[in-house]
């Protein structure tokens, strides 16, 4: 019992010796703080862009809608699409479907 008393008060002291030793030679390594002279001396590398200055409300151009393209047409007599609608949509689902896609050829025009 006294001999391992022993063992371990030395193997103590040596840990405590051993992290001392280390301090000293971590903070003998350790590199000086740069110091700093004040403000950048360099221009800024992106300059700011110009707000422009409007008053008033914002105006809106005006565009016609157009008859020759409407946004959408009756299904052919087979309840295919017509060829210069090729894309199918499903109302309740609010899904669109493109030829050669999975459920293309299940979905009614």
């Amino acid at each position: 019992m006294p001999g391992s008393f022993l063992r371990i008060t030395r193997l103590v002291a040596l840990s405590v010796l051993a992290s001392l030793i280390v301090g000293l030679v971590r903070s003998a390594r350790r590199q000086p703080t740069p110091t700093t002279t004040g403000v950048a001396s360099w221009e800024p590398l992106v300059e700011e862009a110009p707000t422009p200055s409007r008053s008033g409300p914002v105006q809106f151009a005006a565009t016609a809608t157009s008859s020759e393209h409407p946004g959408w047409v009756e299904p052919d007599a087979d309840g295919g699409c017509p060829g210069s609608h090729p894309v199918k949509g499903n109302t309740q689902s609010k899904i669109f479907h493109v030829p050669g896609g999975m459920s293309y050829e299940r979905t009614n025009a």
